[in-house]
């Protein structure tokens, strides 16, 4: 079994937090193998103080279902510490704040897509800590999907944003840990930061062989099948395209009423998409986009994780769409999102406009996908300077 930064400290707690009052910046999955939370695992530690509570989109146990929904911190009702809400009024923690803790731990369970918030919560935390002269420590968990390949755009930095703050590919197979190395290196060189790296894990695995229990780390993400896809799949957030809310599969499921499910089979199948499979599967979403409407659309399987690009999938999906959808139905949204009112959705999401150009003006898609090749072997060689665990 994995041994995950959290249980490693539980066993031997470390010195370097001992006699200190303790942030903790987590959520749901923040646990131990036998589901104990780390909540409870600092209250009953006799060897420091719990003094703050920090909580990342969703809530503190994924209460809150979709972007930009807000939620307000709180007195803990057993513990009566502060629970501090980083995805409301603040997403970066304030002086007042940091002045009841000595030290910020943070136990949060990432999922290999670039676009995905929490790291971009904890880089505010790394900011925050390093101006206030804050040690911060990150206790590593599995990238779930760090068999799928490298795979989309480095994101450029004039679309840095809450939904990606550093030049890493979308795919990225990096895991929370290394990402903090990478963004004390990067951005925070005055960070005092220490990781708990893991024990057994190695790059080149599923969280399915992990032996840890699989906790929601967002209300949308229930199984490690929605992982597998979410790195691509969720760029339909900027379309007018369901991308499966409301139904018990989201992300793996994609439809729209103006779809015809049989032709974009037709076409998918034709285009041979290593490792995955599509099956047509219309549906009638309970809330979100198209709400009690029928869409017409197809589910992903994903056959072969360590053949499967899933932004590359991605972006014949949408190609193949706007091939056999009717005129200008197949529509980008516009801001805005994730607080950024200015630059277009999925542009921010995908890490230029490129992409978005490529489709748009139908180009040459292995163009483009030779374009995110360059990229990330550049990224990969900067990337070996803080990587920690073997393939």
């Amino acid at each position: 079994m994995i041994i995950t930064g959290l249980q490693k400290i539980v066993q031997n707690f470390p010195s370097g937090l001992k006699g200190k009052r303790i942030g903790i910046l987590c959520h749901a999955p923040s646990i131990t193998s036998d589901f104990k939370h780390i909540i409870d695992h600092f209250a009953d530690n006799r060897e420091c103080i719990l003094s703050a509570i920090f909580g990342p989109q969703h809530g503190l146990f994924g209460e809150t279902q979709d972007n930009m929904i807000e939620w307000e911190g709180n007195i803990h009702p057993e513990l009566a510490i502060p629970v501090y809400s980083l995805y409301g009024k603040h997403r970066k923690p304030t002086k007042s704040m940091l002045n009841k803790i000595d030290v910020l731990v943070a136990d949060l369970q990432d999922v290999g897509a670039r676009l995905y918030t929490y790291v971009w919560t904890l880089k505010l935390c790394m900011e925050a800590c390093a101006e206030a002269g804050i040690p911060v420590w990150v206790l590593d968990r599995p990238n779930p999907i760090g068999r799928l390949p490298f795979d989309g755009p480095v994101l450029k930095e004039e679309y840095f944003s809450f939904v990606g703050g550093a030049s890493i590919p979308l795919c990225h197979r990096m895991t929370i840990g290394e990402m903090a190395l990478w963004l004390k290196e990067k951005y925070f060189p005055g960070c005092d930061l220490n990781i708990v790296w893991m024990g057994n894990w190695h790059r080149n695995s599923l969280f399915s062989e992990t032996g840890l229990p699989w906790v929601l780390p967002s209300p949308n993400m229930p199984t490690l099948s929605t992982a597998l896809v979410y790195p691509g799949c969720v760029l339909i957030e900027a379309l007018n395209l369901s991308e499966g809310r409301g139904t018990t599969i989201p992300f793996e499921l994609f439809g729209a009423p103006f779809i015809n499910s049989i032709q974009l089979k037709k076409d998918l199948d034709s285009r041979k998409i290593p490792g995955c499979a599509f099956r047509i599967h219309n549906y009638i979403p309970t809330f979100h986009k198209f709400t009690e409407e029928l869409c017409n659309g197809l589910q992903i399987h994903v056959t072969d994780p360590q053949r499967f690009f899933p932004v590359g999938t991605a972006l014949e999906i949408f190609d193949a769409i706007i091939a056999h959808s009717p005129d200008g139905h197949l529509k980008f949204n516009n801001p805005p999102y994730e607080y950024e009112y200015h630059l277009m959705p999925f542009d921010i999401l995908s890490g230029d406009s490129l992409m978005r150009e490529t489709l748009l003006n139908r180009l040459n898609l292995n163009v483009e996908k030779q374009r995110w090749k360059h990229e990330i072997e550049q990224f990969k060689h900067d990337f070996a300077q803080v990587r920690h665990y073997p393939e």
